[in-house]
């Protein structure tokens, strides 16, 4: 399994797309914890659940389970904690779900996954910590 982040913003839609189509994804996983407000743009929950099949072919899933939980999320973007910080508790919360196992359960027929995140210029995104975990996991 090939797996991929790419950020819902701070994009065109032609980057984001045409990342998607390079990869050859039979699935975006949207790990936003929001993605409905007016501000996501072309990456709006229901908007880009239509992009990504019609651009694609591929499936879009949103999967809360993989969201950072709210609270760290707003101490991170807000500046009261530092990436370091929100990183190991973000792992901290996948290890308690068990949401690593629970994400080879549900996805592990796919081929190529683009975990859909939240980096910007000035941030991170919990997406890249998910995907050192996945790829640890299947190693």
């Amino acid at each position: 399994m090939d797996i991929h982040t790419i950020s819902a913003y701070e994009t065109t839609a032609s980057k984001f797309f045409g990342c998607l189509e390079e990869w050859k994804i039979d699935l975006a996983l949207d790990v936003r914890l929001k993605n409905t407000n007016q501000l996501a743009g072309f990456t709006k929950r229901d908007d880009l659940a239509y992009f990504v099949k019609r651009l694609t072919g591929a499936e879009y899933k949103h999967d809360l389970l993989f969201a950072p939980a709210p609270t760290l999320f707003e101490r991170y973007i807000h500046g009261n904690i530092d990436w370091d910080a929100y990183a190991s508790a973000y792992r901290d919360d996948l290890r308690e779900r068990n949401a690593i196992e629970q994400f080879f359960d549900r996805y592990g027929d796919k081929r190529s996954v683009a975990l859909v995140g939240t980096a910007t210029r000035a941030r991170r995104s919990h997406a890249e910590v998910l995907k050192e975990m996945l790829e640890a996991a299947l190693d």
